[in-house]
């Protein structure tokens, strides 16, 4: 059986090459369990009002603190694995 992190990493493959682009909540939500997968809890400043993306992103990932990486990681798979599909 091909253990989690292998998987993580053929979906984080398969994310980039998408049939069609997810709208900007998926893709927030892609990016969020990406980062908490990978590196864990939003860390730093959240960015000014200047950088709405920025910000953006820090609050979709700040939203899943706590989530172990294992979750993250098995969250993203299926979101990845429904976006194939769709």
């Amino acid at each position: 059986m091909v253990d989690l992190k292998t998987q993580f990493e053929s979906a984080a493959q398969e994310a980039q090459r998408l049939p069609k682009k997810p709208d900007n909540d998926t893709l927030l939500r892609l990016y969020a369990l990406y980062k908490q997968a990978t590196i864990g809890n939003a860390t730093g400043k959240r960015p000014g009002f200047t950088d709405p993306v920025g910000r953006a992103k820090f609050d979709a990932w700040e939203k899943i603190k706590g989530m172990t990486a294992e979750q993250a990681m098995q969250k993203y798979i299926e979101l990845v694995n429904q976006l194939k599909s769709s």
